[in-house]
């Protein structure tokens, strides 16, 4: 059965998915916030900006008009950046209906001012919104360009998860469903600040064995702020939370990790966004990250050096010194995670 399907926001991750479900047929409207990228993409059928060499179906239908692009489609794709959700979901209010209408949100971040997880952000600005996540290891460039890739939608019910995944289910991309949103927003948001420490290790060339232990703790304290949100456990050991911490963490796709390499080749914060010129979900998720671990009173280290070094001009040496330099403690009990 095919689809109409709106996608909100015409970056790399919403140029890849437009491309995905228009593959399998279905009838896609590609919405831009900017007219003139607007008219790039219909004057060149391909995304220059974000996902060159790729070409746009004949059954991607590209406008900067909103409300063209929301009537009438069974599935609305929210695509934009974390700092744009809010805006845009505001817009998006005007012209949905709540009742015949599923909001998929496919942003990995969290709101910068309130900390809310993104879903939480469109709930607020749409009354009554059916809404569902997708999310996983998934790199804009290789879904475009049908690679095998394996993500995970949750919703606000079992039925709405079944009809998303069965929206993006397609040959070369494999969907699974769960019911804990909470968990899955948390791992693809609070990956990207230890994907950026990665990219820290791997500028100033400090080997495997750091980006290993980085990455293990780094999923220790995602998980204990997780659970203490609300999520499920479980959750941050599948795809949403391991799967895409792995990938974010070792592929030079991500921009978040490119951005940590400039960093730990002595750039600064500011000056590393600008050369990878893409949003680095990363930074702001390490504001948000260690707000809530004070809120909450959680231990999260990592993502505290990471915020003393992009907000606090700490050094990054001075950042693993301290790191490294910690009290001795045990490993399982430093662990232990926060029961439903």
């Amino acid at each position: 059965m095919l689809n109409s399907v709106a996608v909100i926001g015409s970056g790399s991750w919403g140029t890849a998915l437009a491309v995905l479900l228009a593959n399998k047929g279905n009838n896609v409207k590609l919405w831009s916030f900017l007219k003139e990228e607007t008219d790039e993409l219909i004057k060149f059928k391909e995304n220059k900006r974000y996902m060159t060499g790729v070409i746009l179906p004949y059954n991607v239908d590209c406008s900067s008009d909103l409300e063209y692009c929301l009537k009438d489609c069974e599935f609305v794709i929210s695509a934009v950046p974390s700092k744009g959700v809010r805006g845009t979901a505001k817009e998006m209010a005007k012209y949905l209906d709540v009742k015949k209408q599923v909001v998929v949100s496919v942003s990995k971040g969290l709101d910068a001012e309130t900390y809310m997880r993104l879903s939480e952000v469109i709930r607020e600005e749409i009354k009554g919104v059916k809404m569902a996540v997708l999310s996983g290891p998934s790199h804009a460039e290789e879904v475009a360009r049908h690679m095998p890739t394996t993500n995970v939608v949750a919703a606000d019910s079992m039925e709405i998860a079944e009809k998303v995944q069965d929206l993006f289910m397609y040959q070369n991309f494999r969907v699974y469903i769960n019911n804990d949103m909470a968990g899955v927003e948390y791992g693809g948001s609070l990956k990207n600040v230890i994907a950026l420490c990665a990219g820290i290790i791997d500028g100033l060339g400090l080997g495997d064995n750091a980006k290993a232990a980085l990455m293990t703790r780094g999923m220790t304290e995602i998980a204990r702020l997780g659970t203490a949100m609300g999520a499920k456990l479980e959750t941050f050991f599948g795809l949403t939370g391991m799967g895409d911490l792995i990938v974010t963490c070792t592929s030079m796709h991500s921009r978040n990790r490119r951005a940590g390499i400039l960093i730990g080749q002595g750039k600064t914060a500011q000056q590393a966004i600008e050369e990878v010129k893409m949003v680095v979900e990363g930074v702001p998720a390490a504001v948000a990250g260690y707000k809530l671990s004070q809120k909450m009173g959680i231990e999260m280290p990592i993502t505290e050096q990471a915020y003393k070094v992009l907000f606090e001009n700490k050094s990054v040496k001075e950042a693993i010194l301290g790191l490294m330099s910690r009290q001795r403690c045990h490993e399982i009990e430093e662990t232990i995670f926060y029961k439903q």
